[in-house]
């Protein structure tokens, strides 16, 4: 098969890369490893910048969205026991979006299929094994790969690396040649999916004594709910009940937090990670596969939406000018909002959580920021410029 640009990933900036560039009259085909249900159900963020709302919108493919999305226009700081609001949109007069991962891929591989290619190509291949690229520092790049048990090889011009933070395309790149970023948190998160109606309209984050916890949604019959816990955490010593109870606890709910039937149960990590450059020849990364941040700041997809806008254009103004100038200047365009999203990350991650081992006084430090920034207009300013988005370079 022969393509303009071989996209590795199906999640939400390799099926959004692939929609772009299809608008802008360029060819691509997505391979991916796991079957079309697998990520379709995949659960991951669910919280959207309004940049990145817009950016679907603009795209065509929000219809959906912007029926089922909710709106927040605020979010809550729950410490000592008392909630403090941070008015988002009064602040900054934008609005954060909550819509499933899923159901973000859910739109745009309905988008692709129903598309379709330019060169009659499969727009998406679903559980394709044994992946490699070569010739990625050449003008004729190619991934190989094996599909529905046939080796073939896609012959392409650029290759779009988004196949997450344990795909093939970072590791690509010679040792050499990349300087690695990492920080591994010393908790986790143990989430939970309930038919419950959430405790609030709007999501509520909470310090205490005990570790943090998080009140958000998927819909306004499902809660998505969230307890600090250790990194290798026994789900078997959670039950349901002790979930439940140390919610109460932790979030300083009474009745108004719905007990309800949980259908989900997982143990996510906490980690900071970015590696530069996010270029190799003619092979980009984007989203996972090239950078990592904790939850707590509601940035890992929205950042991926961000890479993608920069290496689409880049892609069109290639093909329909012959100019390569902001394909050269992707890693340094992408990665100054990369690393603005880890700062604000891993503040946020730092002033809300229990870290064992700190003293007396690194605890009074953590409420003092808290109280600062919940009565201050110009700190609430920053929290929530950068909770709804930071202004598009590109």
């Amino acid at each position: 098969m022969r393509t303009q640009v071989g996209i590795i990933g199906a999640g939400p900036a390799g099926l959004l890369l692939s929609h772009l560039l299809h608008l802008a009259g360029i060819d691509s085909v997505v391979l991916e490893a796991r079957s079309r249900a697998y990520v379709e159900e995949r659960v991951r963020a669910g919280l959207l910048e309004q940049g990145s709302v817009d950016t679907l919108t603009e795209a065509g493919v929000a219809d959906r969205l912007h029926r089922q999305g909710l709106a927040h226009h605020g979010i809550e700081l729950r410490f000592d026991g008392v909630g403090h609001r941070i008015p988002l949109t009064d602040l900054t007069g934008k609005v954060v979006t909550i819509y499933g991962q899923q159901e973000v891929v859910k739109d745009l591989i309905a988008a692709r299929l129903a598309a379709g290619t330019h060169s009659g190509n499969p727009a998406i291949l679903f559980e394709v094994s044994d992946v490699a690229v070569h010739d990625v520092t050449s003008e004729n790049p190619r991934i190989s790969f094996t599909h529905e048990g046939v080796a073939q090889v896609l012959d392409c011009v650029f290759i779009g690396g988004c196949d997450g933070f344990h795909g093939i395309c970072r590791g690509a790149i010679p040792e050499e040649l990349i300087r690695v970023y990492d920080r591994i948190y010393p908790f986790a998160w143990l989430g939970i999916l309930a038919h419950s109606r959430p405790v609030s309209e709007e999501l509520i984050y909470a310090r205490h004594q005990e570790g943090f916890a998080l009140a958000t949604m998927r819909s306004e019959t499902i809660s998505r709910l969230y307890l600090q816990c250790a990194p290798d955490e026994n789900l078997d010593e959670w039950p349901d009940s002790r979930i439940w109870e140390e919610l109460h606890k932790r979030l300083g709910c009474g009745e108004e937090l719905q007990e309800g039937p949980i259908f989900q149960k997982g143990v996510t990590a906490m980690r900071s990670y970015v590696v530069e450059p996010m270029r190799h020849g003619r092979l980009f990364l984007a989203g996972d596969a090239a950078h990592i941040v904790p939850p707590t700041g509601a940035k890992g997809m929205n950042l991926a939406i961000a890479d993608i806008r920069v290496l689409a254009r880049g892609l069109e103004r290639f093909f329909a000018k012959n100019d390569a100038g902001l394909l050269e200047d992707y890693s340094k365009i992408c990665l100054r909002r990369i690393w603005k999203g880890q700062r604000f990350s891993w503040w946020m991650t730092s002033m809300l959580h229990r870290f064992d081992g700190a003293d007396p006084f690194e605890h009074r430090v953590q409420v003092a920021e808290l109280d600062y920034v919940s009565t201050s207009q110009a700190a609430m300013t920053t929290l929530a410029e950068n909770y709804v988005g930071l202004p598009y370079e590109i």
